[in-house]
Formats: C-alpha cells, sequence, structure tokens
C-alpha cells in the first residue's frame, strides 16, 4: 500500500512538472512570435513611408517610380509566424530601395530639399531604428527560448512536445563594417 501511494505520488510530481516546464516553454515560444511580430509591425511602418518617397519621387522620374513601385509591391508581411530568414529578406529588400532612393536623390537636389522629403527620410530613419531596437529584442528571446530548449532537464520535455530551436537575425555585414579610414 506504501509503495503504490509513493509511486502515485512520484507520477503526480513528473506530471506537475512536465505541464510547468512545457507551459514555460510555451510562453517562451510565445514571446519569440511576439518579438517576430514586433518587427514585422516596425518594417510595415518603414514600407508606407518608402512608398510615400516613392510617390514623391513619380514627379521626379518616372522610370525610377515604376522601377521602386515594382520592388515596393514584391514585399511581404512579417508576421509571428514568419522565419528570421524572411525577415532578412524583407530587410534586404528594404535596403534595396533605400539605396535606390539614396542614388535618385543624388541627382535631383530638388528631391532631397523638399521638405516632404526630408521629413519621410525622418521618419523612416526613426523606423529603422525602431526595427534595430525590435531585432535586438527577438535575438535576446530568441536565446533565452533556445536555452530554455537545450538545457536538461528541460531539454526532456522540450523534445517530447517538438520544441525546435529558432534561428537568430543576423547583422547586415555590409551596415557593420566600418570604411576605410587609410588615405
Amino acid at each position: 500500500m506504501l509503495v503504490t501511494v509513493i509511486v502515485i505520488a512520484v507520477i503526480v510530481i513528473l506530471v506537475l512538472w512536465i505541464i510547468s516546464v512545457q507551459r514555460k516553454l510555451v510562453n517562451a515560444e510565445e514571446l519569440v512570435k511576439n518579438a517576430m511580430s514586433q518587427i514585422g509591425v516596425q518594417q510595415s511602418s518603414r514600407w508606407d513611408a518608402l512608398t510615400g518617397l516613392v510617390e514623391l519621387l513619380k514627379s521626379y522620374n518616372e522610370h525610377e517610380y515604376n522601377t521602386l513601385r515594382d520592388v515596393i509591391a514584391a514585399r511581404s508581411s512579417i508576421g509571428s509566424n514568419s522565419t528570421a530568414a524572411q525577415a532578412q529578406e524583407q530587410e534586404d529588400l528594404i535596403g534595396k530601395v533605400m539605396s535606390r532612393l539614396s542614388v535618385v536623390a543624388e541627382h535631383y537636389p530638388d528631391l532631397k530639399a523638399d521638405s516632404m522629403y526630408i521629413s519621410t527620410m525622418n521618419s523612416v530613419n526613426t523606423y529603422e531604428n525602431q526595427v534595430r531596437l525590435s531585432r535586438m529584442t527577438y535575438n535576446d528571446t530568441v536565446t533565452r527560448y533556445n536555452r530554455m530548449i537545450r538545457q536538461i532537464p528541460d531539454s526532456i520535455v522540450a523534445s517530447i512536445f517538438r520544441f525546435g530551436e529558432k534561428d537568430y537575425l543576423k547583422e547586415n555585414t555590409a551596415k557593420s563594417d566600418m570604411p576605410s579610414l587609410k588615405i
């Protein structure tokens, strides 16, 4: 009788522990999804601002306007179930539009002096900083989540319930490389 009570108590404790760990892992996974969703929200705001810039460009250069409009049409939304690769793909697309806009602005000084252009570029820069912060938050959240699913004893429950490792967002090396200061 005593052995049966002990076995039942151990089973109950084990089940409660498994439930507790599973809930903790679900919570961590939801935080990762939320962080990715925040990146999508910030990217969407940047896309909206860039669309405004492209519309402003229409009066300066019809060909560039059409080209950039086509690039913007290729964008996709980043949501909570998006992957790090999909978010990076959108960042690369935004970078392409930004570089094209910079080239066009250099050819049209009136465009660079336009108050709408200046205001919108300030908004784009603000959104870019918010995306940068969201990316840092995402990577920090992924670190905590990945650590949970890899450390024993939580890794046992993670493998039972098929919690997989999440990818990190990679920093664009072209942005982070310092230019050469050699003369």
